[in-house]
């Protein structure tokens, strides 16, 4: 599959739409003051994600863009005009980003909109961690930098006027139950009932609300970029297609559900597996260190672990979707895995539920 061409007309004789042309592209650069000369880019990021995202050079300057997939999408999903301004209205607020420097609402560019950030040169941590990160002590810093961080995005104003305009009405919980449920509708690929009866346990038992705060939606080590010369610290948090404002405890419930502690069983979603290396944080010292650093009381979180492994298995099963279908790349054949992760995460929610209502 051929994800990245040179010019419109070649990709005019393709079947399928390419993901970048570089003739569009380098126009768009153009028109932003973004460089000079030809343009190169080359796909980067896990292999079967929701979104992709490409190192984009030019001359001496080097930039990420980050575009959806192809369509069709389901309604709201992929937006990445909306991630691209949510970000712009964090960045006064001292929140590790990286720069926004041009966002493309124009379909005709490369399809679908699209936003390029400056480049960062730093580590992203997913199987393995990059040298500095050998000595426990180290491994310790980083998770609690982890926590800090997300401390730092639920400490942002959301009565700033450019955040306050993210904000719903109505019980942001109750938002996240009735939208995956409807997006489990448009992306199962199959029978599995375990899926629908978490999403109507879990609409059921909504907790009351937290006060609000901006919630990343996906927060956890592998969304996060670390220093290249202290990888001990996040330089930046990435990924907020499913940014919004709402309960902070989503995010907390969504890193626990995501983390695997020193000594404990592999999450679900296997996304995180390094913190399993001694010197990590506990779950019980996340939260902990969350709870001393914001001030704020959070109570159980079972609820909200369960919730975020429901979120994954809906979202995992759209990507599964665009695998059995062809629309992947031969780098996403991991994608193929999502064929009994999906079902696993849904059922490990479930246990998650059964275990909120024996301490209930």
């Amino acid at each position: 599959m051929t994800d990245i061409v040179a010019t419109a007309e070649q990709a005019k004789r393709l079947t399928r739409a390419p993901l970048v042309v570089l003739d569009r592209l380098e126009a768009f650069l153009d028109e932003h003051g973004l460089g000079e000369g030809p343009v190169r880019a080359e796909r980067i990021g896990a292999g079967g994600g929701s979104n992709f995202s490409f190192v984009v050079e030019r001359g001496a300057e080097r930039y990420v863009l980050r575009r959806p997939p192809r369509p069709p999408l389901p309604p709201s999903a992929h937006d990445m005009v909306r991630e691209a301004r949510l970000q712009l209205a964090l960045a006064p607020h001292g929140i590790r980003l990286p720069p926004i420097v041009a966002v493309c609402e124009d379909d005709g560019v490369l399809g679908m909109p699209f936003y390029v950030m400056g480049f960062l040169d730093g580590h992203v941590a997913t199987n393995d961690l990059p040298a500095g990160l050998e000595a426990p002590a180290a491994r310790r810093r980083l998770g609690e930098d982890l926590v800090d961080a997300l401390v730092e995005i639920h400490g942002a104003d959301v009565s700033d006027p450019a955040l306050a305009a993210f904000a719903r009405s109505g019980s942001y919980l109750e938002r996240q139950v009735r939208r995956f449920a409807q997006l489990w509708e448009i992306n199962a690929t199959r029978e599995l009932p375990v899926v629908e009866e978490v999403g109507g346990r879990l609409g059921a038992t909504v907790p009351g609300p937290l006060s609000d705060t901006v919630v990343h939606g996906d927060y956890r080590l592998g969304n996060l970029m670390l220093e290249r010369d202290r990888p001990d610290r996040v330089q930046a948090v990435l990924d907020w297609e499913m940014g919004a404002i709402g309960d902070p405890r989503a995010d907390l419930g969504y890193l626990l559900a995501t983390y695997t502690e020193p000594g404990g069983e592999e999450s679900p979603l296997r996304v995180s597996s390094v913190t399993a290396l001694e010197g990590f944080p506990t779950k019980a010292q996340l939260v902990e260190r969350y709870v001393e650093r914001s001030g704020r009381a959070i109570g159980p979180l079972g609820w909200f672990e369960a919730l975020a492994l429901w979120k994954a298995a809906v979202f995992c099963e759209a990507i599964y979707g665009r695998f059995i279908r062809g629309e992947l790349a031969a780098e996403d054949a991991r994608a193929a895995a999502f064929e009994h992760a999906v079902p696993s995460m849904a059922e490990a929610a479930a246990e998650r539920l059964d275990a909120v209502g024996s301490v209930g």
